[in-house]
């Protein structure tokens, strides 16, 4: 096969398969941006359940241990990196 009749079958390949992920879609693409971003939410704000739990749990622990406790939950900080001082 020479490299134009492959290059036709991929663009037209390519075509139909956009063209029937049109038609078969099973909602608008802005539906499905919202439940995306929805489901991403949740699973946010789940792992963030989970850590607080994780730390009230070690804050009894340490507290039926006897150790100091100063860690309070207005004093976590965020941990996203800042761009300007990342190492990448």
């Amino acid at each position: 096969m020479d490299t134009g009749k492959v290059l036709i079958s991929v663009i037209a390949g390519v075509a139909a398969g956009a063209l029937a992920g049109v038609l078969f879609a099973p909602e608008k693409g802005s539906e499905t941006r919202k439940r995306m971003l929805q489901r991403g939410e949740n699973y946010a704000q789940n792992m963030k359940q989970r850590f607080y739990g994780l730390i009230e749990s070690n804050i009894g622990k340490s507290k039926r241990r006897g150790e100091p406790q100063d860690i309070e939950f207005d004093d976590i900080q965020s941990t996203r990196v800042d761009p300007q001082y990342s190492h990448s």
